[in-house]
């Protein structure tokens, strides 16, 4: 099944920064005229990341996938896992019976259905039931209405969420109605009063590694440096076994990953420690977002660069969030780790070789119609785009993170 549309992601967020899930969305290509199929998405996803032989590729991560039910077929819904799935509800749809019929039909599957606030408050007693998420949307109405709508809810055994959060202040009044999750990027923003002092001691640690591994140093003189901290080295070999290379074998030793992967894949599990490392608020969203940003990246270079290029893609992908992790300026973070001149180009201007393929990843994390321009300047067409987002996000998952 192929889609007409880019798919665009946006992490579910608890209050302490870990990701529960994440929404997906369409976005609209210029020459469909603003349409989007949101069942076709439903149908994509199912075929993409159910796998029939290893199951849901997504681990315990929640999808919220916005849905037509009076004209999503059984077959679509039976392609997904009822209890990590949630189907949104547009509340302009709700009014037909035919609706109503399917929305019941998916409850009675195990499905989540999600619909927003005002929409919910509207509807017959009887029927919220049925609902499992509602969300809030800031911006739409004051703290005030939405602590009386809140207050409404609070009978019924329903999740809600807040959505187009704008700010810390936003989020701390969300915080006051008692919801604890949210769907959005407000995490790549500093909170005030939570910022950095750079490198911890284990980041420090990692750099220095890294920076071993640049210049082929004896893996003794590796081995010396991982020794200081147990914790890092388990980290480390869990990673690298996590996602298997076909060697047959567990590698169990950083001189046993040395010899049957060499210095270059050495480097890019090194950059994935350094992000684990982070101690700042909202490190795992932070983490997560660097992590499938940079195998997105990676993803989308193999064919056009070679092997050892798209590597640095992974690499770029992995940096580029290091500003907001260590919450310093990027060009303090160039000063503290010596990266080629065209990794430190993607990062500063994406531009360069790898820029492109950078800039084309982040615009996934962000439904503001600038994915398809991207990806025609690198010549990558829809269907290639969607397979390496959606693999770029199984991938993560199989860290084990």
């Amino acid at each position: 099944m192929d889609l007409k549309n880019y798919i665009v992601r946006e992490p579910l967020v608890d209050a302490k920064g870990q990701v529960l899930g994440f929404e997906l969305s369409l976005q609209p290509r210029s020459s469909e005229a603003g349409t989007v199929d949101v069942n076709a998405l439903i149908g994509y996803v199912g075929e993409q990341l159910n796998d029939e032989q290893s199951g849901w590729q997504l681990s315990g991560n929640i999808l919220f996938l916005k849905v037509q039910p009076a004209s999503l077929s059984p077959e679509l819904a039976e392609r997904l896992p009822p209890q990590k799935v949630v189907f949104s509800v547009d509340s302009s749809e709700l009014p037909t019976v035919e609706t109503m019929t399917a929305v019941k039909a998916l409850h009675e599957q195990g499905f989540g259905i999600s619909l927003a606030v005002p929409s919910l408050v509207k509807l017959d007693k009887t029927l919220l039931p049925l609902f499992s998420h509602s969300d809030i949307r800031f911006g739409a109405a004051d703290v005030a209405t939405h602590t009386k709508i809140n207050g409404t809810l609070k009978q019924i055994p329903i999740r809600m969420l807040a959505r187009q959060i704008r700010n810390w202040e936003e989020y701390d009044a969300s915080a006051s109605l008692g919801i604890d999750s949210f769907i959005g990027n407000l995490y790549m923003t500093t909170r005030p009063g939570s910022e950095s002092k750079g490198l911890n001691p284990a980041q420090t640690m990692i750099l220095q590694l890294m920076q071993l591994v640049k210049k082929n140093a004896d893996v003794k003189e590796l081995e010396g440096i991982l020794r200081r901290d147990a914790a890092l080295s388990y980290k480390l070999l869990r990673y690298i076994n996590s996602v298997g290379f076909g060697l047959g074998t567990e590698i169990q030793s950083l001189k046993h990953a040395v010899t049957m992967l060499g210095y270059s894949p050495l480097y890019r599990w090194l950059s994935l420690l350094l992000a684990t490392a982070s101690t700042t608020g909202y490190a795992p969203a932070l983490m997560q977002t660097a992590i499938i940003r940079g195998r997105l990246a990676e993803l989308l270079g193999a064919g056009f660069l070679p092997k050892n290029e798209s590597e640095n893609l992974f690499v770029c992908g992995m940096f580029s969030l290091l500003d907001c992790m260590l919450g310093i300026p990027m060009d303090q973070v160039l000063e503290n780790i010596q990266l080629s001149d065209l990794v430190s180009q993607a990062l500063i201007s994406r531009e360069g070789m790898y820029g492109p393929f950078l800039a084309l990843a982040e615009a996934c994390e962000v439904n503001n119609g600038n994915v398809e321009s991207l990806a025609d300047a690198l010549f990558i067409d829809v269907n290639r785009v969607n397979e390496s987002h959606l693999a770029a996000l199984a991938w993560t998952q199989n860290l084990k993170l």
